[in-house]
């Protein structure tokens, strides 16, 4: 990939690069009006498609996981059925919500007396089986293993004889429902009143010659969630990650200094595939940031680390992979070292491409694309904000420079995204840099639904046709930097153009 924004030579050649994306607007959820305040616990902290597409997950900061479903589902199957019976159809993903759970609850160490924040800090999901969907949060130290799926909500159909059903030569009078002898349904008789109840639980001396029995109908649906796992005491330090494995069985969980494989059907025991902790804590000069499953191969996997490196391992080497295999880091120019250096190296997310090939990350100042077969460089350098580097004193003094962005790949891998500050985001491909702002978009139409308890995506949806963004607090060159509001969170979808990016409390859906 090669161009704005963009520095080296990368896969695709440019002759083959696509047109750049024209990017649109299609949705907000949970957006707020205006002087609203937004609640600690509603930021969300996590976002995450399923592979097909179809399902897309939220977690936030008050431990709840929000799902919601493309539009097309529920009638067609899936999208890409919908495709197939009319080739003519030519929609960008929409989505409705679905569901929500509270995934985790506030807890307290007692032995270390530390608290546990609720904060979902990674989503992912896992194989679908039996229509039901299955999914892993998780927050600081408990990973949670979800079930949801789709109850039939049964109700009893009226027990009753009718009344006014002649019975014989008589019918049921209505001195009957007065009597203070209560007919039983075998015939007999109780000295107990039946006045109270209704008339037709009332029965004629020697009772009907045939009495209907309940029918059980089933009139609606309804989504449960329910935990089938907690994968729990494994990690002294707060989880950054997990990934699924391609076999479908198992899961990696990191925190600072150790990945842990897991079993999905064991959840009280683990095993820790990678330990960098020291055996003086005083020697400690790098951390994990965070880790992912290749998508395709099972026994390889690749973390990141605070000094800005990307080590790729293999299970099959050894039971404890703390040798890696390959081990990719740009080297730092001579003479451009400072105080800063360090600190804006450390990677806060990795993605692998589909492809398997080639690996995303993102450090505070730009993404790089690797390639696994290239150790030496990365095959592109996408830079995000360097108009920030003269401000890196203010943002150090307001923390700032600690953010941890997400990045994202698209499924075919000729884009790539990741988040910036005044909650904008930026898309690069082979030709093109695009920046957009997930909140604001001046001509909105907005479609009201019926609202929902506090601390709900769904009490607002609107859909917007977007024509351009006024950027408040830009500097003299155009760009952003308004650190109080920052779009940290954001996901591709796995088969189209489309992107879903968080803002505070607010989901926002974009398409090219």
């Amino acid at each position: 990939m090669k161009g704005n924004g963009a520095e080296g030579a990368g896969p695709p050649a440019e002759s083959s690069c696509p047109p750049p994306l024209e990017w649109k607007f299609s949705q907000v959820f949970g957006e707020r009006i205006a002087g609203e305040e937004v609640q600690e616990v509603d930021i969300i902290s996590a976002i995450e498609f399923d592979k097909s597409g179809d399902h897309l997950a939220t977690g936030d900061r008050g431990g709840r996981v929000v799902l919601f479903e493309g539009t097309d589902v529920k009638n067609y199957g899936s999208r890409k059925d919908m495709e197939k019976q009319d080739h003519s159809i030519s929609r960008h993903p929409e989505f409705r919500y679905k569901t929500e759970f509270q995934s985790h609850e506030p807890e307290f160490d007692y032995l270390k007396s530390l608290e546990i924040e609720e904060k979902i800090n990674k989503i992912k999901w896992c194989q679908t089986a039996n229509h039901a969907l299955f999914l892993l949060s998780t927050n600081d130290k408990t990973i949670k293993y979800w079930k949801v799926e789709e109850k039939k909500v049964k109700k009893i159909s009226e027990m009753n004889v009718d009344a006014l059903q002649a019975v014989g030569n008589g019918s049921i009078s209505s001195s009957s429902m007065t009597s203070p002898i209560g007919y039983l349904p075998n015939g007999g008789c109780s000295e107990r009143p039946y006045g109270h109840l209704s008339y037709d639980l009332s029965f004629p001396p020697g009772g009907f010659p045939s009495l209907r029995l309940p029918v059980v109908t089933s009139q609606e649906t309804s989504l449960i969630a329910r935990c089938r796992r907690i994968y729990s005491h494994a990690h002294d330090y707060h989880i950054n990650s997990i990934s699924n494995n391609s076999d479908g069985e198992t899961f990696i969980s990191a925190d600072d200094l150790r990945i842990n494989l897991w079993n999905l059907e064991i959840s009280n025991q683990s095993f820790n595939i990678v330990d960098v902790k020291p055996a003086n804590m005083e020697d400690l000069t790098e951390v994990i940031t965070s880790a992912e499953f290749h998508p395709t191969h099972c026994n390889m996997l690749a973390y990141s680390s605070s000094k800005g490196s990307i080590r790729l391992i293999d299970l099959r080497q050894s039971a404890l992979c703390d040798n890696h295999s390959k081990m990719f880091e740009e080297r730092e120019a001579p003479g451009s070292r400072s105080f800063f250096t360090e600190i804006i190296a450390s990677i806060s997310d990795i993605k692998f491409a589909r492809d398997g090939r080639h690996i995303l990350s993102r450090d505070y100042m730009t993404l790089k694309l690797w390639d696994i077969n290239m150790e030496s460089s990365p095959v592109a350098i996408f830079q995000v904000h360097e108009y920030l580097r003269p401000k890196l004193c203010d943002l150090y003094e307001n923390d700032s420079i600690f953010d941890k962005f997400d990045c994202c790949l698209s499924g075919d891998g000729l884009h790539v995204a990741t988040g910036s500050y005044s909650n904008l985001f930026r898309v690069f491909g082979c030709n093109e840099a695009t920046t957009l702002e997930a909140s604001k978009n001046p001509l909105r139409r907005q479609v009201q639904i019926p609202s929902r308890p506090a601390r709900s995506l769904n009490s607002l949806t609107r859909g917007v046709v977007r024509q351009g963004a006024e950027s408040p607090g830009i500097d003299m060159n155009g760009n952003s930097y308004d650190f109080t509001t920052k779009l940290l969170h954001l996901a591709w979808h796995p088969s189209e153009n489309s992107v879903a990016c968080a803002a505070m409390n607010s989901l926002y859906m974009y398409y090219a």
